[in-house]
């Protein structure tokens, strides 16, 4: 009786990480921040490998400037070293929440894809994890299915709305 009590328990553990690493509201921005930088970065750049190096440097800057930003109102009451790693470990979902698009672009890049097909296929993998975070949303409120998927379809157009305004702000 035994295994699926460490079954479940292993299961509430990959959800726990999962949660930490794409649930995040830092994961969130950094994953609708990423697809602005592809966006801009397909205007401005000859191949898949420009458009990963250089969405990927801009999003590692946003990752230092919100440890930056952390450290330096957490400090005063944690301590430097403790304030930067919460800071790292609060905005490591910024990273993370990339991972997708960016394994999207790499498979572009690896295949020969253009530029402007490797940026619809990075959009479409934002989409996609945005549905999944919207649904993931609305079955924790224990919404039906229908509204389930509604959610998860308005979460993802949202967000692709969002990343369409930075892009145009840029």
């Amino acid at each position: 009786m035994s295994a699926p009590a460490e079954s479940l328990s292993c299961w509430a553990r990959v959800r726990a990480w999962f949660g930490v690493r794409f649930r995040s509201p830092a994961a969130i921005y950094g994953l609708i921040v990423f697809a602005a930088f592809v966006s801009i970065a397909d205007d401005h750049t000859e191949n898949v490998w420009e458009v990963i190096g250089s969405a990927s440097l801009s999003l590692v800057v946003f990752f230092i400037a919100h440890v930056f930003a952390h450290t330096l109102t957490e400090h005063a009451t944690h301590g430097l070293r403790r304030a930067t790693r919460e800071g790292m470990r609060h905005g490591a979902g910024m990273l993370y929440a990339s991972i997708p698009s960016i394994l999207v672009l790499v498979w572009a890049g690896m295949t020969g894809v253009s530029v402007s097909d490797a940026f619809e296929l990075c959009m479409w993998a934002t989409f996609a994890v945005l549905a999944l975070l919207g649904y993931g949303a609305y079955a924790r409120r224990k919404a039906s299915i229908p509204v389930r998927l509604l959610g998860a379809f308005a979460t993802a157009c949202l967000g692709v709305f969002i990343v369409v305004l930075e892009y145009a702000v840029h």
